[in-house]
């Protein structure tokens, strides 16, 4: 009897000594972010910086609660049709077409179901890659600059810091469809200013370095820089030969890096794509990117460097400073 009263006992504390029994909980997927770029990783920084603080403002970690496939052309937009379809096949839960019309192009080609947030300049209406701001329709929704409303306010801009010049060169990329519209726009201006245009045509890097000496040749007396992924890609040697050689220059966002060009207006790639950010997030907790309307920068922002104006003897006027968002001493 005492021994049975004993195992009894001894059997209801090792019951209540055993770890309960969990049932096992699957595990949580961690999204996966596609990110692809026309550019290479060095000439990407400011953009994926952007996007990486607009990320992590959203509580939002690469190799914590997310994973961030990088894929890189390098300049070389025939990549990107192969890059994109690698983003497919790893089944990432959105795209960010981190380049103009031809990456969003890429991105669609490759898919029609994975959600593609676009960050372009360029109309997205007028380009296909939308049917309307409002209502995008498809897989494809972000930000849209109209950059062909800037290029003429770019030229009145550099004309007012330099009065007095009378011819201006133009690196712009013919193989980026809608680069040939900023140019016409860019002529149009040109027009009214009185400035000669000097177009200089450049496919690839293999075309920059005969196209910057024949600026040099033509006697330019500035230079206008189109954003594409050549320029983009080899922009710190575009301004360290216009700069040797004493051109002031033009670009449409505020070089990475604060690399020394005189001048910039647009809108800010770092902060366009910390908005991009608020898309993927809205993306993942399952909008659809046809819901989500694509949305225009409101405020557009002036850099000047004085420290590349003093090297190239430009005095700023002072109601251009004034003006100025950013002046880099």
């Amino acid at each position: 009897m005492l021994r049975r009263a004993m195992l009894a006992a001894a059997t209801s504390f090792s019951l209540l000594a055993a770890p309960p029994v969990i049932e096992a909980q699957p595990a949580r997927k961690v999204p996966r972010i596609g990110y692809l770029s026309p550019l290479s990783p060095a000439a990407d920084a400011a953009r994926r910086e952007g996007f990486r603080q607009g990320l992590e403002e959203l509580g939002y970690r690469d190799g914590q609660n997310i994973t961030i496939e990088y894929r890189w052309a390098e300049g070389k937009l025939e990549r990107q049709d192969d890059l994109a379809a690698e983003l497919v096949r790893l089944k990432v839960d959105v795209i960010l077409a981190a380049g103009g019309v031809h990456t969003v192009r890429a991105a669609k080609k490759a898919t029609t179901s994975i959600p593609i947030v676009m960050t372009i300049g360029d109309d997205a209406v007028a380009t296909g890659l939308v049917t309307s701001l409002a209502r995008p329709g498809g897989n494809v929704t972000g930000l849209n600059t109209l950059t062909q409303d800037l290029a003429a306010k770019r030229l009145e801009l550099l004309r007012e810091l330099l009065p007095s010049i009378h011819r201006v060169a133009v690196l712009w990329n013919p193989t980026v469809a809608e680069r040939a519209t900023d140019l016409k726009t860019l002529q149009l201006a040109a027009r009214t200013l009185q400035v000669e245009i000097q177009p200089l045509e450049v496919r690839g890097p293999e075309d920059l370095d005969a196209k910057l000496k024949a600026m040099i040749k033509g006697r330019a007396e500035a230079l206008v820089v189109f954003a594409d992924p050549v320029t983009h890609t080899f922009l710190t040697k575009i301004i360290e030969f216009a700069t040797k050689n004493r051109v002031p220059t033009m670009f449409g966002q505020r070089p990475p890096g604060d690399a020394g060009g005189l001048i910039s207006y647009g809108a800010s790639y770092e902060a366009s794509f910390r908005r991009a950010a608020i898309y993927v997030d809205k993306i993942l907790k399952g909008t659809k990117p046809a819901d989500l309307p694509v949305q225009q920068p409101t405020k557009f922002e002036l850099v000047i460097n004085l420290k590349t104006a003093k090297a190239l003897g430009v005095t700023v006027p002072p109601s251009l400073l004034l003006r100025a968002d950013h002046v880099i001493q």
